[in-house]
Order: structure tokens, then C-alpha cells, then sequence
């Protein structure tokens, strides 16, 4: 018997590299300069709509955010065609994220140029992680797109 593709250990390898990315964060100060981005963005365009946030809310969110993604790991698993639009958010704005984090170490500044990142930037150190990972889940979602999903 030969194992249908799907793309339960992409997504796996995600939310793992996502999981990593937040203890990452959390350990290297991550939160106090994206508050002073989002507040001095606010200053600048009132409709900036991202929220600054307290850090036990913050790292809160993030583990259930993570909890989440793993409980639909066996949706992955299955090939599930409602979960695929979802992996395809999740894996780009994971490649998106990385991208943002190794950007930011290499200009040592982020979308704001009054706010210095020190480097490397927090959340660096996983950065390589999320970003392998978000490209083996989009190449892996591409290459099971015909698989039927399990029942």
C-alpha cells in the first residue's frame, strides 16, 4: 500500500517553526519594539489598525494561535480542501514574517526609521526555520493539490 500525499508533516513543520519563532520572541524582547512601531504608525496614519499589546496577552495569544494550528494537524494529514486555503494564508504570512525579521537585522530598522532594531532583530535566531518551513508547506500543498482527501 502506498501513502496518499498530503501535507500533514508541512504543516506540522510549520506550526513547530512557529512555536520556536514565539519562544524566540518572547526571549529576545520581540514585544517592546513592536509596540513602539505600532504606536509611532499610529501617529503617523490614524488608520493603522494593528493594536499594541500587553505581553502576557501577547504571548497568551500566540499559544492558543499555536494549539490551534496543531489540532488541525490531522486535517493535514487527511488532505482536507477546506484546511489548504488556510495553509496557504498561514504559509505566506510565515515566509512573509521571517522575511520581515531577517530584513530588519540586515537594515537594523523596521518600517519605522526612528526605531532602531538592534541586530540581530528579535526573533532572528528562528527566522531560517519559518522560513524553510512556510516554502516545504507551499511546495508540499502544490504537489498534493489532486490527491482526494481521506474520508
Amino acid at each position: 500500500m502506498t501513502e496518499r500525499p498530503n501535507f500533514g508533516y508541512a504543516w506540522l513543520a510549520l506550526c513547530f517553526s512557529l512555536c520556536l519563532h514565539v519562544a524566540d520572541e518572547a526571549l529576545t524582547g520581540f514585544l517592546p519594539l513592536y509596540n513602539a512601531t505600532v504606536l509611532a504608525l499610529r501617529a503617523e496614519r490614524s488608520w493603522y489598525p494593528m493594536p499594541p499589546f500587553e505581553y502576557r496577552d501577547w504571548l497568551t495569544g500566540l499559544i492558543v494561535v499555536n494549539a490551534v494550528l496543531l489540532l488541525l494537524a490531522p486535517f493535514a494529514f487527511r488532505n482536507s480542501r477546506w484546511l489548504r486555503p488556510i495553509a496557504y494564508i498561514f504559509a505566506v504570512i510565515m515566509l512573509l514574517n521571517g522575511m520581515g525579521h531577517t530584513l530588519a537585522t540586515i537594515f537594523g530598522r523596521g518600517p519605522v526609521a526612528s526605531i532602531a532594531i538592534p541586530r540581530p532583530a528579535p526573533g532572528f535566531y528562528s527566522s531560517p526555520f519559518l522560513l524553510a518551513a512556510a516554502v516545504y508547506l507551499l511546495v508540499i500543498l502544490r504537489r498534493s493539490a489532486r490527491e482526494r482527501p481521506l474520508t
